[in-house]
Parts: structure tokens; C-alpha cells; sequence
């Protein structure tokens, strides 16, 4: 019996050991390994999910504090107001966040290191006016690839936020590429300038517009509240002129035309780009790239053609500079026969002439007279293209009544003629006399 019971006894004391061992292990699965079996991030904390990923990296030559949450099928931006205070560089794209709420960064945290925020591709098409805070330190903020939406009117919302980025008090560059969702109308313009005034970014230097299928801007002073603007991105858009203020922007660097709608550039505009250039306060050249523009190999583009020869503008890739006769054949501008557009180019070449004598004191007056001489330029280009308009006129006039004109000035010349034969003969028949 004895036995029996020492027997019973072992058994239960090797069953307690056993769920012990087992309660012990869940402990620690539970404790110290739950990364490993639940979908928590090891590297950002408890907050987020695994598909993120933080710590230091390599990031445009140097290392800084990544906190990377690209494609993490998140729905909402709750888990940025959990970041490691360290964050430099926030890589927030492919999610899908339809609008931003207030204080995205939460309310009381402030990520003094945080330098770049990058919020692609998102399908984001509101961010409140209170969203942004705890920036001041950010100096730039990429929104490519959005459906924003900053109208007044859109669907009957009043999305517009004029101090939308009015906390990013050191912002040097703003990323807004493909980003609009109401961007084919011009009051795009208007609506971006409210935002741009109100926002004062005083310091921003780098802006991309791009992919916005802009047609024009509706409100031309829409950059001159962005008096630090060094490069000003507008490519594959479907601009036809430069029918914005540039003259305001007297720190521009480089202006991005390129892939655009042009089929010749005005003269007015190419006049204002060489008085840019030309301003005493400037400290750098200015560089504008017109590459791959639908250009009309016809007389239109004699000015711009002038222009690249003469300018002291920078144009890129100005030997590329292609126009066509149709679209399978594009021919080099520079390398065009323009034999035919003479007129037209002389008149160029008196207009940035005038404009040049004018701007550097040549032609005996100041600033006061410098609308005068770009009026006197224009006059005289004017009067050029009117005296060749009317002489093709008459010349064709006279092709199109040729047999008209011949039997109206045949009997007069035959009548010339027969005078003509008259007094000479008449001059035959009288004798010569001698003294």
C-alpha cells in the first residue's frame, strides 16, 4: 500500500513540474518573445505595426533615424503620435489615409530632430488646417501623388486651409507633384497663392509642381508671396506661355518648363526672363529648361530662336530643343532654315536690343523710361509685321488679277509706245541745220 502511494505521489509531483515548466515558458513567449508571434514592430515599439520599421540608416549620405512605414496598409496616422523622439526622417507612403486630422504628431509631442516628412502617395484629399503642429524644425514635406483637394467649392466642402502649412516655419522645400485632385481648374491658382500667403514660408526655396495638368494660372502673382523661391518645378504640365509673374521672384535659379504645351514662347516673356537675369540684386544665373514643348517650325518661333543666341539666360539642353512640321519628323530649332521669317527676327533683334540698351543706361534713360523703350520695341515690331502682311497682300492681289492688270495696262503701254516711235521719227524728218 505504502508503495502504491509513493507511487501516486511522483506521479502528480512530475505532472506539477511539468505544468509549471509549461506556465513558466508561456510566461516568457508571452513577456519577452511576443514580437516574434504577433504582428507588433520590433524596432518602433508596441504602437506599431510590424510592417514599420525604425532605427538608423542610411539616408542621403549620412546616417539618421528612419521611421519607415511604407505600404503598411495603415488606415489612419494614430501610430505617428508614438515615434521615437530621435526621428529625423519620417517615410509615411502607400498607405491610405483619405484625411488628415488635427495634430497628425499628437498634441503635447515635439520631434525637434524631425527634418523630413514624406506623406506620398496616400490618396490623401483633405489635411486640415490644424494637422501640421510641432513642425517648426521640418525642412521638407513631400505630398506627391495625392488627391488633395484645396478648393472652396469642391462638392460643396470647403476644403481650402489657407494656413495649411503655416507651422513649417523653416520649410525650404515642398514636394506637390501629381498631388491635386481638382487640379485642372485655374482656380488652383488662386486657391495655392491664399495658401502660400497665409502660410508665409518666407524661407521656402525649392517648389515642385509637376504632373498637375495645370493649362494656366489664373492668378499671376500666385509665387510672389514666396520671396526665397530658387527653383520653381512646373514640367509635365500643359502650360501654352509663362502667364505667371516671374519678375517677382528675384531669387529664381531655375524654372522648369519642360514637357509642356509650348508651340513658340512670346516675346513679352523671353523680354521678362532677360530682365530677371539682368537685375543688379542677383547673385546666381538664371537657368529655364523649354525641352520636349510641342514647338511649330513656322515664324512663330523666330523670336525664341533670337533669343537663345543672344540671351544671357541659361537655356538646358538647348541643342535637344526640337519643333515640328507634323509628328512623326522633329527637327533641331537651332538648326532650321529661317530664311523665310527674316522680318520677323530683325524685329526680334530690335526688341532685345532695346530692352538691353535700356536696362544697362545705353540708350540715355533710366528706369522711368524703360515701359517707353519696350513700347517703342513693340511699335517697331508692329510696324515690321504689318509692312510684310500688306506687301504679301499685294503681292498676291496682283498674282490673283494678273490678266486683269494686262488688259488694263497693255493699251497704255502700246499707247506709250506709239508716242514714243512718233517723236522719233518726227525728230528724223527735220533737216539739220548749219550756222
Amino acid at each position: 500500500m505504502t508503495n502504491r502511494m509513493s507511487a501516486i505521489n511522483e506521479k502528480l509531483h512530475k505532472h506539477l513540474n511539468l505544468s509549471l515548466l509549461m506556465a513558466t515558458f508561456s510566461i516568457l513567449l508571452n513577456n519577452n518573445f511576443a514580437w516574434a508571434f504577433t504582428s507588433v514592430s520590433p524596432s518602433c515599439g508596441p504602437n506599431f505595426p510590424s510592417t514599420c520599421l525604425c532605427g538608423r540608416e542610411m539616408y542621403e549620405g549620412s546616417m539618421q533615424y528612419i521611421v519607415n512605414c511604407t505600404n503598411a496598409g495603415l488606415r489612419n496616422t494614430s501610430v505617428l503620435e508614438f515615434m521615437p523622439q530621435d526621428v529625423e526622417v519620417l517615410i509615411f507612403t502607400g498607405n491610405f489615409i483619405p484625411e488628415l486630422p488635427w495634430n497628425v504628431f499628437g498634441s503635447i509631442n515635439n520631434y525637434k530632430n524631425l527634418r523630413i516628412v514624406d506623406m506620398s502617395n496616400n490618396h490623401i484629399r483633405e489635411i486640415r488646417g490644424k494637422s501640421y503642429h510641432h513642425v517648426q524644425n521640418v525642412e521638407r514635406l513631400i505630398l506627391n501623388h495625392n488627391n488633395l483637394s484645396i478648393s472652396r467649392d469642391d462638392d460643396e466642402v470647403n476644403h481650402h486651409h489657407p494656413r495649411v502649412f503655416s507651422n513649417f516655419l523653416n520649410l525650404q522645400s515642398l514636394h506637390l507633384t501629381d498631388a491635386f485632385d481638382d487640379n485642372s481648374s485655374p482656380q488652383l491658382s488662386e486657391d495655392l497663392h491664399d495658401i502660400f500667403m497665409n502660410s508665409e514660408l518666407t524661407k521656402l526655396q525649392k517648389l515642385h509642381l509637376e504632373q498637375n495638368e495645370i493649362t494656366h494660372f489664373k492668378d499671376r502673382k500666385v509665387f510672389c508671396d514666396l520671396p526665397s523661391l530658387r527653383d520653381l518645378h512646373l514640367g509635365d504640365n500643359y502650360l501654352k506661355d509663362i502667364n505667371f509673374d516671374v519678375a517677382c521672384l528675384k531669387n529664381l535659379r531655375f524654372l522648369d518648363l519642360e514637357r509642356n504645351k509650348f508651340e513658340f514662347v512670346k516675346t513679352h516673356d523671353l523680354m521678362v526672363l532677360n530682365q530677371l537675369e539682368a537685375r543688379p540684386d542677383r547673385t546666381t544665373n538664371l537657368i529655364v529648361d523649354f525641352n520636349l514643348n510641342p514647338f511649330t517650325c513656322d515664324c512663330k518661333i523666330s523670336s525664341f530662336r533670337t533669343w537663345i543666341h543672344s540671351t544671357n539666360v541659361t537655356v538646358r539642353n538647348k541643342e535637344s530643343l526640337m519643333c515640328f512640321h507634323d509628328e512623326v519628323n522633329p527637327l533641331p530649332i537651332l538648326e532650321i532654315d529661317m530664311s523665310q521669317c527674316s522680318a520677323a527676327i530683325a524685329a526680334a533683334t530690335i526688341m532685345f536690343n532695346t530692352a538691353t540698351d535700356n536696362h544697362y543706361g545705353l540708350g540715355g534713360g533710366g528706369h522711368e523710361n524703360s515701359g517707353l523703350a519696350q513700347h517703342t520695341a513693340t511699335l517697331i515690331f508692329l510696324l515690321i509685321v504689318l509692312s510684310m502682311i500688306l506687301l504679301g497682300l499685294v503681292i498676291a492681289l496682283v498674282y490673283v488679277s494678273r490678266d486683269k492688270l494686262k488688259f488694263m495696262i497693255t493699251p497704255v503701254f502700246d499707247n506709250v509706245a506709239k508716242k514714243v516711235q512718233y517723236t522719233s521719227i518726227k525728230d528724223e524728218d527735220c533737216p539739220e541745220v548749219h550756222v
